[in-house]
């Protein structure tokens, strides 16, 4: 019996082909988006690793939550680091901006939108809608 093996390959590289497959590619970006945003938090600004969350896009500027005023400072203080680490972290995504909105955390429920804030659908991420004001 002559097997013929194909090279190894890594299974980080196989999901996305998969997941498009699957028909699931945009909350797979979005997902891969969320994680390299949390892993560029911690590695930047280690105090406020879990205390923020991307939100979603609005063009190139990455819209992030905070859960108080002064994490939000901290983030903005940050930008150009987090934004390089993000891009980094990142594959494929990036932006060029940084928006923090102020949310509370809700015990045992997504945050929402009772700052004002962007707030979305069943994935809790915002429609590609630009906001009043912005």
């Amino acid at each position: 019996m002559n097997l013929r093996r194909r090279p190894m390959r890594r299974v980080g590289d196989l999901l996305p082909q998969a997941a498009a497959a699957l028909g699931i590619d945009e909350e797979f970006r979005r997902a891969r988006a969320a994680a390299a945003w949390e892993h560029a938090v911690a590695a930047v600004v280690p105090a406020a690793a879990g205390a923020s969350r991307l939100v979603g896009f609005r063009g190139d500027t990455a819209v992030v939550s905070a859960s108080a005023s002064a994490l939000a400072q901290e983030l903005l203080l940050h930008r150009d680091e987090l934004l390089a680490a993000f891009e980094q972290a990142s594959t494929g995504q990036s932006a060029t901006d940084l928006r923090v909105v102020v949310q509370a955390r809700q015990a045992g429920g997504p945050t929402g939108g009772a700052t004002g804030g962007p707030t979305g659908g069943a994935t809790g991420w915002p429609a590609e809608r630009p906001e009043p004001g912005v």
